[in-house]
């Protein structure tokens, strides 16, 4: 039996998700994609995986990266950074795309356990990370969304925003790390398992139920 906290990690999770299942094109387009489904690559990695020369060696990158970005956690005042970050960022992603609201992301914030950080570079706001928390005792950290400013993209920054994710999900003593990346979007595949993401199991499809989706 599904526990009233389960079934609301659902939800968000599937909301994050429906962030980036929509196109901002033609309906019919759209209801085609999500009809055949969207298959998305079940990625994870064991904090016991986690060596500590391989934590060491993404400190030393993080150190002598050139962007010295300032991490901190976002609040309600942050919406208009977030929500420009990501409709620029996504565009330039392999991913199936719609501009997102401050309603939408108003609906993130609500949630006590998801948590956004916000990388600022250069004196302004470059990228962000959405942590959320599954499992009976939040011991699954997941990785919802990374977004960065198309500028400060391969330039080691989503390196410099995974490790601060990993700091937090450490201190909340979490067992393992998860993630979900869409089938075309090769180059979030690849810098996953530059950080030791492993496909865990089969891709997993999404259809228009799962993200309810409105007509």
């Amino acid at each position: 039996m599904k526990t009233t906290k389960s079934l609301k990690r659902k939800r968000v999770h599937a909301f994050l998700l429906a962030l980036q299942a929509e196109y901002d094109e033609k309906k019919e387009d759209r209801d085609e994609l999500l009809d055949e489904g969207m298959i998305y690559y079940q990625m994870h990695l064991p904090v016991r995986d986690i060596s500590k020369e391989f934590e060491e060696s993404l400190r030393k990158k993080i150190e002598q990266n050139i962007l010295q970005a300032k991490i901190r956690e976002a609040t309600i005042k942050d919406l208009d950074a977030i929500v420009n970050i990501h409709n620029r960022s996504w565009l330039t992603s392999q991913t199936p795309y719609r501009a997102i609201t401050h309603d939408d992301f108003i609906k993130i914030f609500k949630d006590p356990i998801c948590i956004i950080l916000i990388a600022k570079v250069y004196g302004i706001d470059g990228g962000f990370i959405i942590l959320d928390f599954e499992g009976d005792n939040n011991e699954i950290g997941i990785i919802a969304a990374l977004g960065i400013l198309p500028r400060f993209q391969r330039k080691g920054l989503g390196t410099v925003l995974g490790m601060a994710g990993w700091n937090y999900f450490k201190e909340k003593g979490v067992k393992e790390l998860r993630c979900e990346v869409y089938k075309d979007n090769q180059i979030s595949k690849a810098f996953i398992m530059g950080l030791g993401f492993k496909e865990y199991r089969p891709p997993k499809v999404y259809k228009a139920e799962d993200f309810g989706i409105d007509d």
